[in-house]
């Protein structure tokens, strides 16, 4: 089954702006902040959910997650985009924020990621290799 070209953005960060991203397992070196595509009849909300949940054992519930009302629409990488029908191309992105009172431990899904690091905002902006993602992190002190 081919993967919807809707995805959701999650950046969690902290109240004092440290984010938290994640290497990619598929792609060494590649960091980034939670994302995935929707699956069938979900909210985006829905989305963000799971995708906290699988990537991060972590509840949204439990913290603060807001929709930032903010959409990208990009090129999927060439690498990435068997996964999806045979004429997509584009993806349109949605960005989410989860707000955690501190920096705390997470488990990590290690048939999608390697590691997790904990960077302050500027940082972190610069890590990932997702302009979308950078911009999104980018924005947080205005949040």
């Amino acid at each position: 089954m081919y993967k919807i070209p809707v995805s959701v953005l999650v950046v969690i960060h902290t109240a004092d702006l440290q984010v938290l991203l994640l290497e990619r397992a598929d792609h060494p070196g590649y960091w980034q902040s939670v994302t995935g595509s929707q699956d069938p009849g979900e909210t985006l909300l829905d989305t963000a959910t799971r995708e906290i949940a699988e990537e991060t054992g972590l509840n949204a519930a439990d913290y603060q997650l807001t929709d930032w009302r903010v959409e990208n629409r990009y090129e999927i990488y060439e690498e990435w985009r068997w996964r999806y029908g045979p004429d997509v191309r584009f993806n349109t992105e949605h960005v989410f924020g989860l707000r955690l009172p501190a920096v705390i431990p997470i488990r990590l899904s290690t048939r999608e990621h390697l590691n997790f690091i904990w960077l302050p905002w500027q940082q972190a902006a610069k890590k990932v290799f997702s302009s979308s993602n950078a911009e999104a992190i980018m924005s947080l002190p205005t949040r």
